[in-house]
């Protein structure tokens, strides 16, 4: 195994309540984030106490438990492996209430010693996580603690204020972890190594040579089981304010004084106080053809499966820019990019037919797939007589290198940061609330939502929206494969 890099686990030992243990995103991503950490030996003693409304005991948690991660862990594991976790599974129904969780997480602390840590990992619904959060307080649970807090948080600025108030009479807020696992993806972060740690980009990383900016992430996925969440929700509180918003910070923020938690967070504030107010003029929402009739769906409902906008940030580095954000479901291809349009040459010497200006300005592209990606798109000369020129790339992915397998999944990245106390790719209560305050006018008067069909891109209109310019999905060009001949 290889040696873990120091730094980069937590200094205690920790004891994790998971809230939530038996649900989705449990069974998807917490439970194997977690068996990975504690196998490889990320953490240095952990036990964890799975709690949800589920009427099972330790045995019966711990055989849902190795269900989730033969069915959704990449890695492969061996016996010993899984028998060392099983070991340090507990678990606690919700009618045990405070004294049955308080004396759970007790016994577990026998076996951690008096330096350990607790980390609560609240995995629920909007409407049950203040509940959770009052459980954790009743049973004495808050000192030493963390607290990790899943989206969306709240529905609007005054559902955010509220649920941020009611926090913080139980948690300080330098023990919430509010989670965007977009910005626990690598990807995510190599934007910040990319404009940051080399000279070539950032001094042009601003209005004078970049165009406009394109934050795309279209799903193939409909529904599934999250019809009655999505219905209360929609994509623009989904995905936009949770995590379009979080992403265009990271593009268009300012160079943080130091690669440190509290100056990361104040950019990424700065540059939603810069936000101006979406205008629901430049908003497209759909919603796609036979959602109303899906399960749990209200025959009328008004709710988007599918946005698509166009928000400015008016500060000196990006005054008029236009920054394009589309979201939805049911659309032609699953795709997470970045795409920053640069300015065409004010003029050109080549001749109408030479092919420059035919695919559209220069890219710098950024996949948010878990290992990274990028390209850099340009005009160069075809081979030959004459001056004829095509779109070429320069292409960059994380399996170019060594490192591929290094690659920590986003959740278990922000698992690690949270026990270590580390809010660098988290959000503020400021944040949040700011981000709602913009969006205001968007959800005091939505525009009507727009049909489109199942595998298309969504609705039409989004071609006016981002007129005269075009978006980057679909692709003109595939990614490289780096092991096919001739890549």
């Amino acid at each position: 195994m290889a040696k873990i890099p120091a730094g980069v686990g937590p200094q205690y030992p920790q004891t994790v309540v998971l809230v939530g243990a038996t649900g989705d995103l449990a069974r998807r991503k917490l439970l194997g984030g977690l068996f990975h950490l504690v196998s490889a030996g990320f953490i240095p003693g952990c036990r964890i106490i799975g709690v949800s409304l589920d009427a099972l005991d330790a045995d019966g948690f711990r055989k849902l438990a190795r269900a989730a991660i033969d069915e959704f862990s990449p890695r492969k594991f061996g016996q010993a492996d899984w028998d060392a976790f099983a070991a340090i599974l507990d678990y606690v129904p919700i009618a045990a209430g405070a004294s049955g969780l308080r004396a759970a997480v007790q016994r577990a602390e026998l076996g951690l010693g008096s330096e350990s840590r607790r980390l609560h990992y609240v995995s629920v619904p909007p409407n049950a996580a203040l509940a959770a959060v009052r459980l954790l307080g009743e049973a004495g649970l808050v000192e030493r603690s963390r607290i990790v807090m899943e989206k969306p948080f709240g529905i609007d600025l005054a559902s955010a204020v509220a649920l941020n108030r009611e926090l913080h009479q139980v948690f300080d807020e330098s023990q919430i972890f509010r989670i965007d696992h977009f910005l626990g993806k690598e990807p995510a972060q190599n934007i910040l190594a990319f404009r940051f740690a080399n000279g070539l980009f950032e001094p042009i990383w601003n209005r004078n040579f970049i165009d406009h900016v394109q934050i795309d992430v279209p799903e193939k996925i409909g529904l599934a089981t999250r019809a009655s969440f999505y219905e209360a929700t929609g994509a623009f509180r989904d995905m936009v304010v949770t995590h379009l918003f979080q992403i265009l910070a990271f593009v268009a923020m300012e160079p943080p004084t130091a690669l440190e938690p509290r100056s990361i967070s104040e950019e990424k504030n700065k540059v939603f106080r810069s936000m101006l107010p979406i205008d629901p003029a430049h908003v497209v929402r759909g919603q796609y053809i036979g959602y109303r009739g899906e399960e749990g769906v209200e025959t009328e409902s008004d709710t988007e499966t599918f946005i698509a906008l166009k928000c400015f940030i008016d500060n000196w580095r990006w005054a008029d820019t236009p920054f394009y954000l589309r979201t939805g479901k049911r659309l032609a291809e699953g795709q997470r990019i970045i795409s920053i349009a640069f300015r065409e040459p004010p003029k050109s010497m080549f001749p109408a037919d030479s092919g420059v200006g035919a695919h559209g300005p220069d890219h710098l592209t950024f996949d948010l797939a878990d290992t990274s990606k990028m390209s850099l798109s340009f005009y160069g000369k075809r081979p030959g007589p004459g001056m004829r020129l095509d779109k070429l790339s320069l292409q960059f992915a994380m399996h170019d290198t060594g490192f591929a397998d290094e690659v920590l999944e986003a959740y278990e990245r922000l698992i690690l940061d949270a026990m270590r106390g580390d809010h660098t790719l988290f959000t503020t209560a400021d944040g949040i609330e700011r981000l709602w305050e913009v969006s205001t006018p968007l959800l005091t008067s939505p525009p009507p939502v727009r049909p489109y069909a199942v595998g298309s891109w969504g609705p039409n209109a989004i071609h006016q929206l981002i007129a005269p310019h075009a978006w980057r999905l679909p692709f003109e060009r595939t990614w490289r494969d780096p092991n096919s001949v001739g890549a």
